[in-house]
């Protein structure tokens, strides 16, 4: 009886540690971002404010749940979509989970505009040219 007693308070021992630890937070390159998922994930006008409330400060999912208007579950499930294209990192701590913006979706999505921008403005830049040359050829 009293080696099932220590096999309980063990295991009761070991669960309150795991529960205190903070879940390790991925590291995700800007590189590996899939463009397509993340402006997926843009596209969505719940989870774009997800992120308008996550630039202000870190906030637990009961926190961003509130003046959304919908479950939790929904909530979260619109925080795995933003996690997995790296626009947001979650860390449980105890019984409360954290959200906080991550920067590496942010940058994949600035680099892909800033490539598209380049290519765009050398093409406007070459039209301009060549329409100022028949200008002054006319």
């Amino acid at each position: 009886m009293s080696d099932r007693k220590s096999q309980k308070k063990a295991a009761r021992r070991s669960t309150s540690k795991s529960a205190s630890k903070v879940d390790p937070a991925p590291k995700v390159n800007a590189q590996k971002v899939d463009i397509d998922r993340l402006f997926h994930s843009l596209g969505d006008p719940t989870r774009r404010a997800i992120l308008d409330r996550l630039t202000r400060s870190p906030m637990s999912v009961s926190a961003l749940a509130e003046p959304l208007g919908v479950t939790l579950t929904a909530v979260a499930q619109h925080l795995q979509v933003l996690e997995e294209c790296a626009l947001v990192r979650t860390e449980k701590v105890g019984r409360v989970r954290t959200c906080r913006i991550e920067p590496a979706g942010f940058d994949a999505l600035e680099q892909w505009i800033a490539d598209h921008r380049t290519v765009w403005e050398k093409r406007l830049n070459l039209l301009g040219t060549l329409l100022e040359d028949e200008d002054e050829e006319g």
